[in-house]
């Protein structure tokens, strides 16, 4: 039973970040390749207990990448629009500051 559980979740967060990234290469390919570590790493938990945590741990990663990230495409103006979906209801925005974005680069 778990085993189908843990596929169904892998396959679950793949999907949200498919959806969220849609059109851009690298970060699909990133963010499979940190799925399927994340994955891999818990391979040999056995503790039902502990599975069942993670699975938790995976829905959530699932309804985040889903509901709170929305990708900001370049528009012809040379500014960024962010177009949410219906599964974006309810959540709020914050849009980084240009001071922000200086000081992570």
């Amino acid at each position: 039973m778990a085993r189908v559980e843990v596929l169904s979740a892998y396959r679950a967060v793949i999907r949200a970040t498919r959806k969220s990234f849609a059109g851009d290469t690298p970060m699909l390919k990133g963010a499979a390749a940190e799925v399927r570590k994340k994955f891999e790493e818990n391979r040999h938990v056995t503790s039902e207990a502990e599975i069942q945590s993670l699975l938790e741990q995976a829905r959530e990663a699932s309804r985040f990448i889903s509901e709170m990230i929305v990708q900001a495409k370049l528009n012809p103006r040379g500014g960024y629009e962010v177009k949410p979906e219906k599964d974006h209801a309810g959540a709020t925005l914050e849009v980084p500051s240009e001071e922000l974005l200086r000081t992570k680069s």
